[in-house]
């Protein structure tokens, strides 16, 4: 079993390993340019939550490099069973101990991710279960709340902006908008949450949060974002609504049922 001073300071060689190819990649390949604010909110020791926007399939790795770089902590994150399922991927994800979601099984994951907390793991997930195509905070899970609820952790929001340039949902990544993208990566205050709080408002209060770092992110940025397809509509961008990207995606999760059932 990990403790808390273990969670930090043992060595798993396919853990940096993953975060050495990152350095490259992000540092030396692609030559991005993070503006990170309020790292110091990621604790150096003890359990986390991090809840994290999910605009870009990249976000994960991002938060992973930009952690590494200030506490050389590592992130466990709940990952989709089906990555889990990819030969090399899926050994990787067991070899970083990430944690894998069943959603025919999730009270497995849900347990896991608990005792990974009470073992003083930072735990990274993505409540809104999904990247969003509209580029605002969707609705999200209560998961979130409850596990940090029940294993005495605090709630930490990061918002990812600018990850979406490397890869996302509904666009072809293109090398020239990924070379040197400024990213801009806020945490915010770390949220508070007990066995007695009610979880649904508390996930409100915490989507409420992740919104309003999101929307400093946004007008900081230093790419004009004006009739982008990265940049959402309010903001005068060409993404969908939130509406729009609803239906889309049901749409989409229709075609793949029925290709699953040919």
């Amino acid at each position: 079993m990990f403790t808390q001073q273990s969670a930090r300071s043992r060595h798993e060689p396919v853990y940096s390993l993953a975060v050495g190819f990152g350095r490259m990649l992000f540092g030396g390949v692609l030559r991005l340019k993070p503006v990170v604010s309020g790292i110091d909110r990621i604790p150096t020791s003890g359990s986390g939550v991090l809840a994290i926007t999910h605009f870009g399939y990249a976000d994960f790795a991002l938060v992973e490099w930009v952690t590494w770089l200030h506490n050389r902590r590592h992130v466990r994150f709940l990952a989709k069973k089906g990555a889990f399922d990819k030969p090399i991927v899926g050994w990787l994800l067991r070899a970083m101990h990430h944690i894998s979601v069943d959603k025919a099984a999730g009270s497995a994951a849900y347990e896991l991710a608990v005792d990974a907390l009470r073992r003083g793991e930072l735990l990274g997930v993505f409540p809104e279960a999904g990247v969003s195509a509209s580029f605002t905070v969707r609705e999200l899970k209560t998961g979130s709340a409850r596990m940090a609820a029940e294993a005495g952790a605090p709630i930490i929001p990061i918002v990812v902006w600018g990850g979406q340039l490397l890869r996302t949902k509904n666009h072809r990544p293109r090398l020239r908008e990924a070379f040197k993208a400024p990213l801009r990566i806020a945490v915010g205050e770390p949220l508070t949450v007990t066995t007695s709080d009610d979880p649904v408002a508390m996930t409100e209060e915490l989507r409420e949060r992740m919104q309003a770092l999101l929307d400093e992110a946004q007008a900081s940025y230093p790419l004009s974002g004006s009739g982008q397809w990265w940049q959402p509509k309010h903001l005068g961008g060409s993404a969908p609504t939130p509406e729009e990207a609803a239906v889309a995606e049901a749409e989409r999760q229709q075609r793949k049922a029925a290709a699953r059932n040919r």
